[in-house]
């Protein structure tokens, strides 16, 4: 199965897009077109470069040390088969799937109906971070998000309940706060 990333490599060793250190995977192609958007070279589906999943899953196979996969770009969603391919091959290796959509979670759900596949990646995504970003209420507080509206969604929980589940540990405010130190002098 074939897959267009706006880039070869997977990123490695990033701490900002997602818990823990995770290798992240950008896709190519986004019907967004957010304003301010952090990434607009991800935007066209013409561009990046196509490769076969067989081969991202063997250099996931390679990983040392991360604690799961993101799924960022573009927009993931735009390419559910391709990208549920490699979700499922990543939680059979104990990684925990990350995924930013500009979509919201309902959009995807109705979405769904019409195609499967958006369904199936859903099943298999531990954590999606919603929502088109909106340059006015861009923060640099609100923690794995670019924008306030965005969620951090809690996908199985929200599948099994039937409604929209956010992770308890993002909401409260306390979450944001650096960590007090302890000068010794």
């Amino acid at each position: 199965m074939e897959i267009r990333l706006a880039t070869r490599e997977i990123q490695k060793d990033s701490i900002v897009d997602g818990e823990g250190i995770r290798s992240v995977i950008w896709t190519q192609g986004c019907r967004h077109h957010c304003k301010g958007c952090h990434n607009p070279t991800t935007h066209a589906f013409n561009k990046g470069i196509v490769v076969n999943t067989e081969s991202l899953k063997q250099e996931i196979m390679q990983l040392e040390s991360q604690d799961g996969v993101t799924f960022s770009g573009g927009d993931p969603m735009e390419q559910p088969e391709a990208c549920n391919d490699i979700a499922s091959f990543c939680q059979k290796q104990g990684l925990n799937v990350w995924c930013y959509t500009g979509y919201t979670f309902e959009e995807l759900l109705e979405k769904g109906k019409q195609e499967k596949a958006i369904l199936d990646f859903l099943e298999n995504i531990d954590v999606l971070v919603d929502g088109r970003f909106i340059l006015e209420e861009k923060s640099y507080d609100a923690i794995f998000r670019g924008s306030k509206n965005q969620r951090i969604i809690d996908v199985p929980k929200s599948l099994k309940e039937k409604k929209t589940v956010l992770v308890a540990k993002y909401l409260e405010k306390e979450s944001y706060k650096k960590p007090k130190r302890t000068l010794y002098v």
